[in-house]
C-alpha cells in the first residue's frame, strides 16, 4: 500500500522522495518538510497530523518582483516607517492551528520579520517586519514556498468591497435551486401515477435525469461541505462538516441506488433541496455576521472627534467627517487619525501603537506621518492624504501589546463542547442505522441520514457571536464603544468599580475659573498670551479649562514643551520659561492654598509664582442616581490626584458607603486597583485615561471617557462619550442581560437537538424535513440573539436623548414575539 505523504496526507505516487522514514507525494512537501526541519519548526506536525499544503507551481525567480516596486509597495503597506514596515496579507490556504502556529513562527523562518499576528476568521495574516533586513517580496516568497502563498490583488487595493466572497455562494445557491425546481417538475409524473400507468422506460428515463441535474448540486454546490470534511479527515480530525457530509453523500448514494436498480424514483428533489436550504440558511448567517462586523469596522468605533483648522479657526469634527486635504491640529498624545503629511511644529512620533516598540521619531515639515502614530511634545499641524481608515484603526486598537490575557469562559465552554458534538453524532447515526436495519433497509438509511442532517450545534456556533456582536454594535450607536466582543463577558461578571474625578466625574467644558494672583495682580496681555499659548499643547482637563478661560489671548510658538503625568506642564514661549500644573511643579509656597471647593493649577514665569487658576468643577448630571444605582450591586471607589477640599460635596453625590481617596499619584491608583483584584474583584477603572493609564490597562475593564478630544487610551477597553456617562448603569446591566441571552440560546439549541435526535432516530423522519430544520434552527438562533439584545436595548432607553459625534443612531428593530422574552431576559440581570 502506498504511504500517505508526511507533510500534506496525499498518497505518494513516487516512493523515492524519502527523508529518514518520511514519505513525500511530491517534491514541494519535501522542500517545505526540510525548511521546517532547519529551523526547528517541525512541531508543526505535532499539532494536527499531516497539516500540510502542498505548494502550488514553483516560485520563480522574477515571480513576485512586482513588490520591489515603490508605487506597489506604498498600495500594500499599511505603515512603513523608521526602518519598520506593516503589511496585512490574505491567505486563504490556511485551515487548521498548525497553519496559525506555522504562520505566527514566520519571524523564524525569514529573518528580518518581527511579528506576524493571524486573524483565521478573516484568513489574514498582520506581518511587521525590518525593512533593512528583508523585503516584502523576500517574506511573500518565503511564504508561498511553504504552503501560503498570500492571495495579493492589486485591482482590489483602493476598494476593498465587501461581500466579494459571496459571488460563488449565490452561484451554488442559483445552481440548487435550479436543479430543485426542475428535478421536482420532471418527478411529477412519478408523483402522479397513481393507477401506474407510467412506463418503466419513462421511469428509469426521468430517473437518469434527475441523476444528471443532481450531479452540479453535488460537486459544485455542496463542495463546500465536501472539502472541509475531507481536509478534516484527511488531518485526523472530525469537524462539523463531517456528518453533515456524510448525510449528503448517504442521501445521494441511497438515491442513485434506487433509481440504478430499479428500486423507485429515488430522492433527487429532497437532496437538491436539502443543499438548497443549507446554502440558504448560510447566506443568512454570512450576512448577518458581515453586517455586524462592517458596522463594528466602519460605522460604530473611534468616536474621538478631531481638531480641524478653517478659515474661521479651530473646530471640532466627528472623525467620520474628515476628509483628505483637512488641515489638523495634533497637541501632545493625541492620534494621528489617518495617513498626513505634517506642516508645521516639531513632531516627535510615537508609532508603539502600531510597531509596538516604544522609540518615538522626531519629524521635519513635509514628512510623511502614519495613521496610529500618536504625538508627542508640543502640538502640530498636518494635512491629512489618505481617507481615513477605521477598520485599519479597529485593528491598531486590538493590538496583542495591548491585551490583558483574559481568558473567556463562554468561549471556552463551547470549544469544550465542541469537541464532542460530532463524535456523539456520528456515534448516534451509526446506533440508529443498526438497530433499523435486521427491520428495514430503508428505515435504517432513513434514520441514519436524519440524524446525520438535522443535529446542529447552532447555539455553540452562533449564539455567542452573533449576541455579542448585536450588543457591541447597539452599544457603539448608543455612544459606548467596545474594544472587541470579549470585553461584553468581564463586564457582567464586574464586582468593584473605581472613578477617577478630574474628566471623568467633572465636565471640562462647564467650569468656573478665576485666577487669584499674587497680591491679587492680575495677568497681563502678555502673561495671558504665554499662559494660553502652553496650555493649547495639553489635553488634560485642567489644562483645557484654562485655555478657555484666556479665550481671546493671541497665541505664539511654544518650544521644549513638556507634559510630567500628574504634576503639569512646562515649556518656552517667546523665550521665557512657563511652568503650569501642581503647587509643588509650580514651586509655589506652602501657604498658597486656600479654602474653597476647587482644584487648583499653579502658575510660575521664569521661576516666579505668579499665581493660581481656581477651577470650580460642574459635575456630570445624574451622578447621584448613578452611584445608587450602582452602590447595591458593587463596590465603589473614587480615586483623585486633587485635595480632599470637595470631599463634602463628593460625599452628599458619591454616599458614605463607598472609599474616596484623595492627592492619589496616577503608580496610587494603579495600586489601589490591583489591591482589589488580589481581594478576589473584578475590577472595572472608569477614568480619563491621562492620569490613570496605567490603572485603565490594569484593571479587567477599563473604560475611558471620551468628551470631543483626540485623546484615549489604547489600553482601554472601551470609550465612553461623555454625554453618555449617565448611562453606565444601564450599559452594565446590558451587558448582564447579553450573557443571559446566550444561556437561554443554549438551553433552546440543546432542547431542538434532543427532540429532533428524538424523532431522526424512529426513522420515520423525513431527510427532506430536517433539510428544512436545520437551518430554520440556526435562524431561530440569530433571531432570538439580535431581537432579544435589540429589546432589551429599548426597554432600558439606551437611545434615550443620545446623539452620536459621527452620526444620528438609527431607530431599534424590534422582531415581533420577543418583547416577553426580553423583559424576562433584563429582570432576570
Amino acid at each position: 500500500m502506498t504511504p500517505p505523504c508526511y507533510h500534506c496526507g496525499l498518497p505518494c505516487s513516487d516512493t523515492d522522495l524519502v527523508v529518514g522514514e518520511k514519505h513525500f507525494c511530491c517534491l514541494g512537501c519535501q522542500t517545505v518538510y526540510e525548511i521546517l526541519n532547519e529551523n526547528d519548526l517541525c512541531q508543526y506536525y505535532d499539532l494536527n497530523e499531516r497539516p500540510g499544503i502542498t505548494p502550488g507551481e514553483r516560485v520563480t525567480s522574477d515571480r513576485f518582483a512586482y513588490l520591489d516596486d515603490e508605487q506597489v509597495l506604498g498600495r500594500l503597506l499599511d505603515f512603513n516607517e523608521g526602518g519598520t514596515a506593516r503589511v496585512t496579507l490574505h491567505v486563504p490556504t490556511m485551515h487548521c492551528s498548525s497553519c496559525i502556529w506555522l504562520l505566527e513562527n514566520l519571524p523564524r523562518l525569514e529573518p528580518g520579520v518581527r511579528e506576524a499576528r493571524v486573524n483565521f476568521m478573516r484568513k489574514e495574516v498582520a506581518v511587521r517586519y525590518d525593512a533593512g533586513e528583508t523585503r516584502l517580496r523576500k517574506v511573500v516568497e518565503r511564504m508561498a514556498a511553504i504552503g501560503y502563498e498570500p492571495a495579493i490583488s492589486l485591482e482590489d487595493l483602493e476598494n476593498r468591497e465587501r461581500g466579494r466572497g459571496n459571488r460563488s455562494l449565490y452561484l451554488k445557491i442559483g445552481v440548487a435551486g435550479f436543479a430543485f425546481g426542475n428535478i421536482m417538475l420532471l418527478s411529477f409524473p412519478e408523483y402522479l401515477d397513481v393507477g401506474g400507468s407510467l412506463t418503466d422506460g419513462f421511469r428509469r428515463f426521468f430517473g437518469y435525469v434527475n441523476i444528471l441535474l443532481a450531479l452540479p448540486v453535488l460537486f459544485y454546490s455542496a463542495s463546500d461541505y465536501l472539502v472541509s470534511a475531507w481536509k478534516s479527515l484527511r488531518h485526523r480530525a472530525i469537524n462539523i462538516d463531517v456528518p453533515l457530509s456524510l448525510g449528503i453523500l448517504s442521501f445521494f448514494g441511497r438515491s442513485v441506488f434506487d433509481i440504478v436498480a430499479g428500486h423507485g424514483a429515488g430522492y433527487m428533489d429532497s437532496f437538491a433541496g436539502l443543499i438548497f436550504l443549507l446554502l440558504v440558511g448560510k447566506l443568512f448567517q454570512q450576512k448577518t455576521y458581515d453586517t455586524l462586523s462592517f458596522e463594528r469596522d466602519y460605522k460604530s468605533f473611534f468616536p474621538i472627534a478631531v481638531t480641524r483648522k478653517g478659515r474661521d479657526g479651530e473646530e471640532q469634527i466627528p472623525l467620520a467627517r474628515l476628509e483628505v486635504g483637512n488641515r489638523l491640529l495634533i497637541r501632545h498624545r493625541e492620534l494621528i487619525p489617518a495617513d498626513a503629511v505634517l506642516i508645521a511644529g516639531n513632531a516627535t512620533i510615537d508609532y508603539s501603537f502600531v510597531t509596538g516598540e516604544a522609540e518615538p521619531l522626531r519629524k521635519r515639515s513635509g514628512d510623511t506621518l502614519y495613521a496610529g502614530g500618536r504625538q508627542l511634545g508640543a502640538a502640530i499641524e498636518v494635512e491629512v492624504v489618505k481617507a481615513v481608515s477605521q477598520s485599519y484603526l479597529t485593528q491598531l486598537w486590538n493590538n496583542d501589546v495591548f491585551q490583558k490575557g483574559r481568558e473567556s469562559r463562554i468561549e471556552t465552554f463551547t470549544t469544550m463542547v465542541s469537541k464532542y458534538f460530532t463524535l456523539g453524532i456520528i456515534s448516534i447515526a451509526t446506533a440508529a442505522a443498526l438497530f433499523w436495519l435486521p427491520v428495514s433497509l430503508h428505515l435504517a438509511a432513513n434514520a441514519f441520514t436524519a440524524v446525520l442532517i438535522i443535529a446542529c450545534p447552532c447555539a455553540l456556533a452562533l449564539s455567542t457571536p452573533f449576541t455579542l456582536g448585536s450588543i457591541q454594535r447597539i452599544l457603539g450607536r448608543f455612544g459606548f464603544y467596545l474594544k472587541n466582543t470579549g470585553v461584553i463577558e468581564h463586564m457582567a461578571r464586574i464586582s468593584a468599580i473605581v472613578f477617577d474625578k478630574t474628566g471623568t466625574l467633572t465636565r471640562s467644558r462647564s467650569v468656573s475659573v478665576d485666577f487669584l494672583g499674587v497680591d491679587d495682580q492680575p495677568l497681563s496681555d502678555c502673561e495671558r498670551r504665554l499662559v494660553k499659548s502652553l496650555v493649547r499643547h495639553s489635553t488634560h482637563p485642567l489644562s483645557f479649562s484654562v485655555y478657555h478661560h484666556l479665550d481671546g489671548a493671541e497665541l505664539a510658538e511654544a518650544t521644549d514643551f513638556r507634559e510630567d503625568v500628574g504634576m503639569g506642564v512646562s515649556g518656552l514661549v517667546e523665550g521665557r520659561s512657563v511652568r503650569v500644573g501642581s503647587r509643588q511643579f509650580a514651586g509655589a509656597p506652602g501657604g498658597a492654598d486656600e479654602g474653597g471647593g476647587a482644584s487648583r493649577v499653579y502658575l510660575a514665569i521664569e521661576g516666579r509664582y505668579r499665581g493660581q487658576f481656581r477651577i470650580a468643577h460642574d459635575y456630570r448630571e445624574g451622578l447621584s442616581a448613578i452611584f445608587a444605582h450602582l452602590a447595591p450591586r458593587y463596590d465603589l471607589a473614587l480615586l483623585s490626584g486633587d485635595n480632599d477640599r470637595e470631599r463634602p460635596r463628593l460625599e452628599r453625590l458619591f454616599g458614605t458607603g463607598g472609599d474616596m481617596r484623595f492627592q492619589q499619584s496616577p503608580q496610587d491608583k494603579l495600586d489601589y486597583v490591583e489591591a482589589l483584584q488580589r481581594d478576589g474583584h473584578t475590577v472595572l477603572m472608569v477614568g480619563d485615561g491621562l492620569n490613570d493609564a496605567g490603572a485603565l490597562r490594569r484593571s479587567d475593564v477599563g473604560i475611558s471617557v471620551a468628551e470631543d478630544l483626540n485623546a484615549f487610551a489604547p489600553a482601554c477597553d472601551a470609550i465612553l462619550e461623555a454625554g453618555q456617562f449617565a448611562k453606565l448603569s444601564r450599559f452594565l446591566r446590558f451587558a448582564r442581560t447579553g450573557m443571559r441571552i446566550i444561556y437561554v440560546n443554549f438551553g433552546i439549541s440543546l432542547m431542538y437537538n434532543v427532540v429532533g435526535l428524538g424523532f431522526a432516530v424512529t426513522g420515520m423522519l423525513s431527510p427532506l424535513i430536517c433539510a428544512v430544520l436545520m437551518p430554520l434552527s440556526s435562524i431561530t438562533v440569530i433571531t432570538i440573539a439580535t431581537g432579544a439584545a435589540h429589546l432589551t436595548a429599548r426597554r432600558l432607553r439606551l437611545g434615550e436623548g443620545h446623539r452620536s459625534l459621527s452620526e444620528r443612531p438609527g431607530r431599534l428593530m424590534a422582531i415581533p414575539g420577543q418583547k416577553r422574552a426580553a423583559a424576562v431576559l433584563e429582570e432576570g440581570a
